[in-house]
């Protein structure tokens, strides 16, 4: 049975961490682990879309996850994305988080070509092989894998024991009623879009994983408490403020990750820029991460 404990809560993206020549950087990985744990969140999700996953090597990503463990590792709960576009390679990440530790993977379908169900489940069965002993998501991202998961495919991936839940990016809160309800008490459902947070839990959601937490923690981390607690109205209303910032966040003309890691070098965490071709912060978009910034540290404040 699925310890569905250690799966309930804050989980922020974690972002990719570049020296300023755009290599992969250990130490502001590490920095950037201890920033999230001394934010108290639950855990973290490694090497997914917010972690730039597909600019980036094999080596690159083994890189990024050694230093998170050593960083963090049996101090908050590690989720590490291991998919790439071809089985072996995800294979080879499975493998490798597996013997670092890791509490689970996750995987998103073969993106580009869009392959049957049985093919998509085929690919997910062989990742999970490669770590048999390791708790397996699925992560349920349609708009931009371009492969919506289905119960059916649920029902097929269910028949894996390793299968404990779904890290779910679509948009309709419904699709979390369906894949808690197909998958029962134990089963795992983690909400991905930001902005419909205490919506998600609203409908089952365990926790969230989501892209936006790492530049503002502490505002999902009170969603979520006072959502537990019973008290919706102010919860309700941190929701509105997040969802203010996010909208700011996303008003630069540039990169909306670029803006973040602005945001979180103004709270004293450095972890260099994005990676090419995602272009890096525009000056323009200077004044996005100043109001952005000033916009996450009035609502800490007023609510934290």
């Amino acid at each position: 049975m699925t310890d569905i404990k250690k799966y309930q809560g804050i989980f922020p993206a974690f972002y990719a961490c570049y020296e300023d020549d755009g290599s992969v950087s250990p130490a502001r990985t590490r920095a950037l682990a201890k920033y999230l744990l001394d934010k108290g969140v639950k855990g973290l999700y490694v090497g997914g879309s917010s972690g730039e996953c597909i600019y980036q090597s094999v080596a690159e990503r083994k890189v990024i996850l050694e230093n998170v463990m050593a960083e963090v590792g049996g101090k908050m709960t590690i989720i590490a994305h291991v998919a790439c576009n071809n089985t072996a390679d995800s294979q080879e990440l499975a493998r490798h988080a597996e013997s670092l530790g890791v509490d689970a993977i996750a995987s998103i379908p073969p993106i580009y070509f869009h392959l049957p169900p049985y093919g998509i489940a085929q690919y997910w069965n062989d990742i999970s092989a490669a770590a048999p002993n390791t708790d397996f998501i699925i992560y349920n991202i349609p708009q931009l894998a371009g492969v919506a998961l289905s119960i059916p495919l649920l029902q097929e991936m269910r028949k894996n024991p390793r299968v404990i839940g779904v890290k779910n990016s679509s948009m309709p809160t419904q699709d979390i009623q369906m894949w808690k309800d197909e998958g029962g008490a134990d089963f795992v459902v983690m909400n991905g879009p930001d902005e419909q947070f205490i919506s998600g839990l609203a409908m089952g959601a365990t926790g969230g994983i989501g892209g936006t937490y790492a530049v503002m923690p502490e505002l999902f981390q009170k969603v979520y408490d006072l959502y537990q607690a019973g008290d919706m109205k102010p919860a309700a209303e941190i929701q509105n403020e997040i969802c203010r910032i996010i909208y700011k966040l996303c008003a630069g003309h540039g990169n909306l990750y670029a803006v973040m890691k602005g945001v979180l070098k103004k709270h004293g965490c450095d972890i260099g820029s994005v990676r090419k071709p995602m272009p890096a912060l525009i000056d323009s978009d200077q004044a996005v991460v100043d109001e952005a910034s000033a916009m996450i540290d009035a609502a800490i404040a007023k609510y934290c």
